[in-house]
């Protein structure tokens, strides 16, 4: 297990050709011979130079022990080769070696390669991870010497004719050796990785350690030496934490503390000096690099579709399965789950539960795919989605303090330091809030809010944009909405953004902020009534790109569940935005419900029952729809004609296809789309053309069945509100 465990993580970063697992089957002994001596020779002039911060006796070891099989494959090349040449001249043998060498050589192919993995492993890889994984590592790095021990021990050395003296008495050395040889732990690495984890302790206790002792270790002992290299120890292991499987160790509880220790040391030892990863909303979401590269798709290679999202339509990274079978890639899935539905996407069924299952099978045969193909598959990246990232295992207090630490140094920043250094602040307490409650709670407690709100009206774009991102996410927390809104001016300063924010980013996040911020009910008013805002939003929705429209009705939604709001929605075009909606698939769904909503007022459904598109939207969704997108329609045109009037009542009935509409609603409807239809169904029949329209639409089946329902129904009692579940998103 720690031998695949070790692998499966190089190859994460780095896949290695298929011949890492596959022996040559059709060479020729000249061939094998000269492709061992070539990968040997390849092996010894990459890594015997190479300066090893860890591992360093047991990189030795394995290169001393290829460079001896080196001298053994060059003089069997040459040999070989004139042998050979020889024996085809005469037609004599086809093989100069025994084929118990051969078999050997084959085996060696493996091990060649193997190697050369757990080297190139050991030379790229994140220094503080090779410390944790130092037992592990070594272990894998005693496991090639045994099998090299086995290897000589049947290799057929007294058979091979063709070798010479020196030859022989080298390989016989090296096969004593190999047999003597021991797992070595070094202690120098090891004491290192027992003071990295007295780090954890030391804040484990409440504490924090001293700046000298971290510096000493850092920069000293481990050579980062600046905010650069400590960048890319935190991502290092944060793709760790990403890709962690079963229970190898360090746990995702500690690897998450060393993530924040090293955070901690970032801007401890290296300040805010700027560390080449970029600092926007768009550079910190980095460019995917594609799971397939341009150049592989430019091919003729065909990705099996058993093996892409249905969503998404791209190669699963982190295959889930769902409670109706049905395979999806874990983020896409989560965010179409996030955004309200409950339903599967592929076949239309409801879901019984939200939980996703890991599809391991799946997987496995995805990578086996990509091996094969040599088809870089990447690790699932830290993306800005609403679930939150390293979510796996609660924060220890080692964690937790370590953050506290570095949220103290980041606001300080914030509060006295340069541009430049603000801007960097900003992006790290972004990073910082979007995990854990406990991570927004101490942030806004030790007072990052008020330096916030002074950097949204910032004319620099990349500060405007991380500073409402870290509003947005410290707004998720609920005692931070207080915070926020009686922060004087932040309310305001957030609409500006909104309105005119130098990037789309910036604008869609100030959206998101004012949805989240509306989720208390006495925010909803403030909000609508700050100037600007409404108009704001309605705007977006209009014209905002995929996620800006989402953003924006989400927050008309929340607002209109407030019923001081819908003359201020009416007046500032909300409700004209919300009907344009209707037609938009990604939307639809929450537009219908604030519609919904806002007709429940005379004033309201007044304003909708001008709108020409309206009731021709709401019928569209009735026939195509979601199950949750058709509740909300057939609610609407409800309350349209209950508040609406004769006139409005009178559109609706003469709606075409909604007598069949209907009926299979209260056949195949949810239990609120039922109950609503059958509503609807009795005032139709009030109406003096009801026998016209509602003729064989089974009304029977709406008193029989629904009938203690639609008297229940008198009032719409805000039923709209209920089924809406929509989570903010972590940026």
């Amino acid at each position: 297990m720690a031998t695949a465990a070790i692998f499966s993580s190089l190859r994460r970063r780095r896949s290695p050709s298929l011949e890492a697992f596959l022996a040559p089957v059709d060479l020729t002994d000249v061939a094998l011979v000269q492709t061992l001596a070539a990968i040997s020779n390849d092996l010894v002039s990459k890594f015997s130079h190479k300066c090893f911060h860890f591992q360093r006796r047991n990189s030795r070891s394995l290169i001393r022990k290829i460079e001896v099989f080196l001298v053994l494959l060059d003089y069997l090349k040459d040999s070989t080769s004139t042998t050979t040449k020889s024996a085809s001249a005469s037609a004599s043998s086809s093989s100069t070696l025994p084929s118990t060498a051969l078999l050997c050589f084959k085996e060696l192919y493996l091990l060649l390669y193997r190697s050369k993995i757990l080297l190139h492993y050991c030379a790229k890889s994140s220094k503080l991870w090779l410390l944790l994984q130092n037992h592990s590592i070594s272990g894998h790095f005693h496991d090639l010497s045994q099998e090299i021990s086995t290897l000589l021990d049947v290799f057929p050395l007294k058979d091979v004719v063709e070798l010479s003296d020196d030859v022989r008495e080298q390989v016989e050395l090296l096969q004593r050796q190999a047999r003597r040889s021991r797992l070595f732990i070094d202690k120098n690495d090891e004491s290192l990785r027992i003071r990295f984890f007295n780090f954890l302790d030391v804040f484990e206790k409440g504490e924090v350690p001293n700046s000298e002792e971290l510096r000493s270790f850092f920069v000293g002992s481990l050579g980062i030496k600046d905010a650069k290299s400590c960048r890319v120890e935190i991502e290092f292991l944060e793709e760790q934490i990403v890709n962690h499987e079963g229970d190898v160790e360090p746990t995702v509880s500690v690897l998450n503390g060393f993530v924040a220790l090293t955070r901690y040391c970032r801007f401890l030892l290296f300040g805010f000096e700027e560390d080449e990863v970029g600092l926007g909303f768009g550079c910190l979401r980095r460019p995917r690099k594609g799971l397939i590269t341009q150049e592989i798709a430019e091919t003729f290679i065909t990705v099996p579709k058993d093996f892409c999202c249905p969503i998404s339509l791209d190669l699963m990274r982190d295959p889930v399965i769902i409670s109706t079978g049905q395979t999806y890639e874990r983020s896409s899935i989560a965010r179409w789950m996030e955004e309200g539905h409950c339903n599967c996407p592929k076949t239309g069924q409801m879901l019984v539960h939200n939980r996703l299952v890991p599809n391991r099978a799946l997987r496995s045969l995805i990578m086996q795919w990509c091996i094969a193909h040599g088809v870089p598959l990447d690790p699932p990246e830290t993306m800005d989605v609403s679930t939150e990232s390293f979510a796996a295992a609660a924060p220890t207090r080692a964690a937790l303090e370590a953050n506290r630490a570095t949220a103290a140094i980041l606001i300080q920043q914030l509060a006295n330091g340069s541009e430049g250094g603000m801007t960097v602040a900003a992006r790290e307490i972004r990073l910082l809030a979007k995990t854990g409650k406990e991570n927004r709670a101490f942030i806004a407690e030790a007072g990052a809010i008020p330096h916030l709100r002074k950097l949204l009206l910032s004319v620099n774009p990349v500060a405007q944009e991380n500073s409402v991102t870290a509003m947005l996410n410290l707004s998720i927390y609920d005692k931070n909405k207080s915070r926020i809104m009686d922060e004087e001016g932040c309310l305001g300063s957030i609409v500006e953004v909104l309105r005119f924010g130098h990037t789309t980013e910036a604008r869609e996040n100030a959206a998101a902020t004012l949805f989240s911020l509306s989720a208390v009910h006495d925010y909803k008013k403030r909000i609508a009534d700050e100037g600007g805002a409404v108009e704001a939003l309605a705007g977006l929705l209009r014209d905002g790109t995929p996620r800006g429209k989402k953003d924006a009705v989400t927050a008309l939604f929340n607002l209109s569940t407030h019923t001081d709001n819908c003359v201020r929605m009416i007046e500032a075009g909300a409700v004209t935005a919300l009907v344009g909606a209707l037609g938009n698939e990604g939307v639809a769904e929450e537009a219908a419900g604030a519609l919904a909503l806002i007709v429940r007022q005379p004033v309201g459904a007044e304003a909708v029952g001008k709108e020409e598109m309206a009731v021709a939207g709401l019928i569209a969704m009735m026939r195509c729809g979601t199950p949750r997108g058709k509740e909300n329609a057939v609610a609407a045109l409800l309350e349209l004609c209950r508040s609406g009037g004769t006139a409005a009542t009178e559109r609706v009935v003469k709606s075409p296809m909604l007598a069949g509409l209907l009926q299979t609603l209260l056949f195949t409807g949810t239990k609120r789309a039922r109950r609503k239809a059958a509503s609807l169904a009795r005032v139709f029949q009030r109406c003096e053309n009801a026998a016209l329209h509602l003729g064989g639409l089974g009304v029977g089946y709406a008193f029989a069945g629904n009938s203690a329902a639609a008297n229940r129904d008198s009032s719409f009692a805000g039923d709209v509100s209920v089924p809406m579940s929509i989570s903010v998103p972590v940026l």
